[in-house]
């Protein structure tokens, strides 16, 4: 904790806080690109 409040000191809490958000999504982007590509191929084996 003490190294987000470091970062935020030093280089601003907008940049900090859009770093913390886009590594807790890219676990879930990924998820949601993997989940698209299987429907996405369920449906060219249906059509």
């Amino acid at each position: 904790m003490e190294m987000f409040i470091e970062a935020a000191a030093n280089i601003g809490f907008p940049i900090v806080v859009s770093i913390y958000l886009l590594t807790r999504f890219e676990s879930k982007i990924e998820s949601l690109t993997k989940s698209i590509d299987k429907l996405s191929s369920i449906l060219d084996v249906n059509v």
